[in-house]
């Protein structure tokens, strides 16, 4: 493990776009990063091997991650005209069925298990409005439970359910132009 230092540097734009699009912030992301980094370095032996790398750095960097959001968490989730947004309307008619239904997906689990999904969803979640993505993050990646993203962003849970519906419709959308109607799209 003589490489350890560099292969975790190698890793480190990655581990940047994932604290910046959870944490929407470049100085709080590098700290979370600078942390992620310090410890692996400090306690090499941690890594036990069982995983890879990354996966290792980002299950530390989640933890940073949370350190992060519960440190600033007097500064108010501001959110954005594009967070407001609804897109129901345009989605669906007057009885909440499809106005055009979605594309047969196929084998979605299929495509979860190839990488280039992943950097497909990567490229899509980083497209979010900001608040989207945030909740988006903190619920599905970070895995906080509802009081917990409430309390940190401030914000009624309400207000969290119709973010992150928000937030799955517009992913749902960006994966059909990007993943599942073939084309690959990865910026």
């Amino acid at each position: 493990m003589t490489d350890f230092p560099s292969q975790i540097e190698n890793l480190r734009p990655q581990l940047m776009r994932f604290a910046r699009t959870q944490l929407r912030n470049d100085a709080w992301a590098e700290d979370a990063v600078s942390e992620t980094v310090l410890a692996a370095l400090e306690k090499p032996q941690s890594f036990t091997g069982l995983s890879q790398l990354k996966t290792w750095l980002v299950g530390v960097l989640k933890h940073k991650v949370v350190d992060q959001l519960r440190r600033h968490t007097r500064e108010a989730t501001a959110l954005t005209e594009e967070d407001a947004q609804d897109l129901d309307d345009g989605l669906f008619d007057a009885t909440g069925h499809w106005r055009t239904p979605p594309v047969d997906w196929g084998d979605p689990e299929a495509s979860c298990n190839r990488r280039e999904f992943f950097e497909v969803l990567e490229v899509c979640v980083e497209h979010l409005p900001p608040a989207q993505g945030r909740v988006f993050m903190m619920r599905e990646w970070l895995e906080l439970d509802t009081t917990e993203i409430c309390k940190e962003l401030e914000i009624t849970s309400t207000n969290l359910w119709v973010l992150l519906h928000r937030a799955r419709l517009r992913l749902r959308e960006c994966l059909q132009m990007r993943w599942f109607d073939g084309q690959r799209v990865s910026a």
